[in-house]
């Protein structure tokens, strides 16, 4: 349904540095950056992260897991680089009875979530 998605951010270089650790666990990975954004997916731009100096609002991205034990590991790769838990790793039965999930807030305030939706 959507081809790719660009986020908003202050601080590009701390921005790629938390999205190449955080996503690499969910198979994505550094694809190229074009002068002031930065593009990750698995062969092509998925996902993107752009420089705004302007004020934006915060928004809520999740991304899919394969697995739970990827959610975990998105989670554990957030909270190392100093990422604050919006909640941790669990099922989110009111969403799914199978949605498992982690949310943290990015270095922007960006609220990122891993999900996994196998049962």
């Amino acid at each position: 349904m959507i081809d790719h998605f660009n986020l908003p951010v202050i601080d590009l270089g701390r921005s790629r540095h938390f999205y190449e650790h955080v996503l690499a666990p969910l198979g994505l990975r550094f694809i190229l950056q074009d002068g002031s954004a930065v593009g990750f997916g698995t062969d092509t731009w998925a996902f993107g992260i752009v420089v705004m100096r302007e004020a934006f609002p915060k928004l809520h991205l999740a991304f899919a897991a394969e697995s739970r034990s990827a959610v975990d590991r998105f989670f554990e790769a957030a909270l190392s680089l100093g990422a604050q838990s919006n909640d941790a790793p669990g099922f989110r039965a009111k969403y799914d009875p199978s949605y498992y999930a982690a949310f943290v807030f990015d270095p922007d305030g960006h609220n990122i979530e891993a999900v996994c939706r196998r049962p």
